[in-house]
Formats: C-alpha cells, sequence, structure tokens
C-alpha cells in the first residue's frame, strides 16, 4: 500500500473513533488548525481499484432503508458491524433531509469507516446537494423529529451570531451543519468527486466543464468552504448542472446522443471509464445509460420515496444490480 494511501487510511480508523453526530467535542479546537485526519492531503480523489466495490444511492435519513442495503449488499451483520472485508463502499450523497435517522447513519457510517480500513476495506461517503444546503443553512427540507437530534451547542459553534438569527429549535443543528461546525467537520473529510480506480463516484454527475476545471480542485475547495476557511461556495458549486445539481445524465429521459457525448469526453478526461450517480430517483430501478458509462443509482429508497432497496455492486469489473427481493429468496 503507497504510504499516503496508508496514512489516509489510518486516519480513517482514527477518525471514526471521534464520532459524527453525538459525541462531537465540547470544546472545539483552536481557529487555524488542524489535526493529522483533517489534514486536507490525507484525502485522495483517486484511489486504487477494488475487486468488489459496492455504490450506495440516496438516503435521505432513513436509517431502516440504510441498514437493509448494507445488508443486501453483505456489509454488515445483524448486529451492524463490517462483514465486508475488503469490500469498497461508495455512497453518493444525499444522506441529510426528509428523515429523522440522520444523526444515526451518520454515526453508523463513521464507525464502519473505521471498522472497514481495519479489515482491508473502505467506506466512503459522498457530499450531495443536500449536505451542502445544510451547510449554508438552508433547512428548509428537515422534518421536525430531526431538529430533536441536534442537541443545541451554542459555545461550540464557529458562528455564534449567525446561530442566534435561527429560530430556537434550528440552532443545535445550525451550530453543527454551519461551515467549521461539528458535523461539518466530519463533511470536511468527505469528496464532491471519488474515482475507485476507473470508476467515478460522484452526486449528480461530471461534465466536461467540471472535468476541465480538476476534480482534486472541486474536492479540496469544496472542503475549504466547509470547513469555513473561505466565505464563498465555489462556484463550479452552485450553478444548475454542478456536480452535485445536475441531471443531465439521470433526468426523466434517458440521455441524449449529446449528453452521452459529454459524459464519454468528461471520463476521458478524468481517465475514468464509467460513472455512477444518485440525486435523481429511478422509478424502474438502478439502470444504466450511455452504452454503460453512466449508471444511475438513486432509487428513492427512503420512506420519504418508498422506493426499493437496491445496490449496485462491480464485482471484477462487471456492474450488477442488487434487490432486496433476491436477497430474501
Amino acid at each position: 500500500m503507497p504510504p499516503l494511501l496508508r496514512r489516509y487510511v489510518l486516519a480513517l480508523a482514527l477518525a471514526a473513533s471521534l464520532g459524527a453526530c453525538r459525541s462531537a467535542p465540547e470544546t472545539p479546537p483552536p481557529s487555524g488548525t488542524r489535526s493529522a485526519i483533517e489534514e486536507p492531503s490525507l484525502i485522495p480523489t483517486r484511489l486504487p481499484d477494488a475487486r468488489r466495490i459496492v455504490a450506495i444511492g440516496d438516503l435521505h435519513g432513513d436509517l431502516g432503508a440504510t441498514i437493509k442495503v448494507l445488508r443486501l449488499g453483505g456489509l454488515i451483520d445483524e448486529k451492524e458491524r463490517w462483514i465486508g472485508g475488503e469490500t469498497v463502499v461508495v455512497q453518493t450523497g444525499d444522506i441529510l433531509d426528509r428523515g429523522n435517522g440522520e444523526c444515526e447513519i451518520l454515526d453508523l457510517f463513521e464507525r464502519l469507516t473505521g471498522e472497514a480500513a481495519g479489515a482491508g476495506g473502505a467506506f466512503h461517503h459522498l457530499l450531495g446537494n443536500h449536505e451542502f444546503m445544510n451547510v449554508s443553512g438552508n433547512f428548509r427540507y428537515i422534518v421536525p423529529g430531526a431538529f430533536l437530534s441536534f442537541r443545541q451547542r451554542g459555545d461550540a459553534s464557529p458562528n455564534p451570531l449567525r446561530i442566534a438569527s435561527f429560530p430556537k429549535v434550528q440552532r443545535g443543528r445550525a451550530s453543527a451543519m454551519l461551515p467549521g461546525g461539528w458535523v461539518a467537520k466530519n463533511f470536511e473529510r468527505r469528496n464532491v468527486v471519488l474515482m475507485v480506480g476507473k470508476n467515478v463516484f460522484v452526486h449528480a454527475g461530471l461534465l466536461l466543464e467540471h472535468a476541465e476545471y480538476g476534480i482534486e480542485r472541486i474536492n479540496r475547495e469544496a472542503r475549504a468552504w466547509v470547513a469555513g476557511e473561505v466565505e464563498e461556495l465555489p462556484q463550479i458549486l452552485e450553478h444548475r448542472d454542478a456536480p452535485i445539481w445536475t441531471r443531465k445524465y439521470s433526468g426523466d429521459e434517458n440521455p441524449d446522443e449529446e449528453a452521452c457525448a459529454v459524459l464519454s469526453k468528461a471520463l476521458s478526461l478524468v481517465k475514468g471509464t464509467r460513472m455512477m450517480v444518485g440525486h435523481t430517483v429511478q422509478e424502474q430501478g438502478i439502470n444504466a445509460a450511455c452504452g454503460g458509462e453512466v449508471w444511475r443509482i438513486d432509487v428513492g429508497m427512503s420512506a420519504h420515496y418508498g422506493g426499493p432497496v437496491q445496490v449496485l455492486e462491480i464485482l471484477d469489473g462487471k456492474p450488477t444490480v442488487l434487490r432486496e427481493a433476491a436477497a430474501a429468496e
């Protein structure tokens, strides 16, 4: 294992011991300091290929669906402990909003990150548009119970004046989510775009302009904003065709010839061969388009949408859709 990757794996295991949601430190570190687990140089954008990769779509606060999909993928046992061995898991974002189980999912994912790393595997969850919305203070998709899951910790907030501008019931969440907050610090260790071998994972889609901008640069600038190091969200992540917002490859209709041409060029530029995206619910289930160059994996499995539980397995380079019904037979 390359030295940088070894340091990253050890950092993931240590980060998991700190917790994500309920076990945040009472006192934040001094402004401008970083621990080893927070150092951006330890968070690579490109990882080596793996024999088995499992891709999971949007979860939207549904803990029950999360546990089901992890079991469907052969990743956890009945006690919710890692049994995936050297499997690499990539969840493509939108853990937050629309459900009450956000804290529990974040904590579960933190623990599994450490357990997977210890077993020689890996567990990654990316940042989707709903993560960015929450870090920006946009809470319009929060269900009432989800506000209660975040304890008020105003003295630990890096933005006390801004926290005070929120209704009292929302201040615990704002303290956690705003740039530099203790959940945002978890997100600082996450990518917008991740490559495992030649497999590209991103919440909504990577267009040619994003590939030209640089996926490492997108990740670096996104983390700086989430950490509160810069005030403005990078413009590459703001517009309707941003990597966390575009529906060019996953809209109601299959991508047209022009969209598939864009996809091929973007993949070529980042040296990828296949892209996995969430963001847009696929009523027909997980499916491929553009000759298999894009796989759409958001099936709306959360209770909010009522979709099926499915996961995409890439085994020895071959994608296969795993369905809950098949697992139950």
